[in-house]
């Protein structure tokens, strides 16, 4: 049996392509192999970055955050990120075993624009590459490697049109269930929800590093 086309649908390149038009000369000399030192600068200041993995069972995006500058330039083509203590899924390492390809979606609060890193990650245990990264007395679990393949800054649209770093009005902050009532859902309540948020506070205090 044949599949009736969806009308309005893109399907194929040239229709995309061709939807959007041609693409500016700053978004393409933007883009580099290497970490050039204004790209370094801005890692320099990133305080949190979205770490995109894929592996055996899909796609995987989760978030790292530490004091700027966290994440250290090794080389102009080479990253490092240290992976702190945390619920133990370790989906991205999982997948960065099985496919080392990476991406990085690094921000900066205050800043409009936005920095895309694509590379290829080891996952290493160097006592020297641990202690670079501690935090107190407190080692991270392992280290990430990334070999850098193409960077280049997104532009400030997405951010202004979010109004991200304005806040959100409060009738919608107050709208957003908590963590401990989320869990009591997903569990038909053998979790205890408000036990689960007033726990909250401590366990990450505990547990951050």
């Amino acid at each position: 049996m044949t599949t009736k086309p969806e009308p309005h649908m893109i399907n194929d390149l040239a229709a995309l392509e061709a939807l959007f038009g041609e693409v500016g000369e700053v978004s393409i000399r933007k883009e580099v192999s290497y970490l050039h030192p204004s790209y370094q600068a801005m890692i320099a200041a990133s305080p949190f970055t979205v770490l995109a993995t894929v592996g055996p069972d899909g796609l995987d995006v989760s978030p790292r955050g530490d004091p700027p500058g966290f994440m250290h330039v090794q080389n102009e083509h080479t990253l490092l990120m240290p992976e702190r203590q945390g619920n133990n899924r370790i989906d991205s390492l999982r997948n960065i075993v099985a496919d080392p390809r990476v991406a990085l979606f690094l921000l900066i609060p205050g800043n409009g624009e936005t920095l895309r890193i694509n590379g290829r990650a080891r996952i290493s245990t160097s006592p020297v590459l641990l202690q670079r990264f501690a935090m107190g007395e407190k080692l991270p679990k392992c280290v990430l490697v990334i070999s850098v393949e193409t960077v280049f800054f997104q532009c400030a649209r997405a951010i202004h049109r979010s109004k991200l770093w304005e806040g959100l009005p409060d009738e919608i902050r107050k709208s957003v269930p908590t963590a401990g009532s989320i869990v009591e859902a997903l569990t038909d309540a053998d979790i205890d929800g408000a036990a689960y948020d007033s726990d909250l506070p401590g366990r990450i205090k505990s547990t951050l590093y």
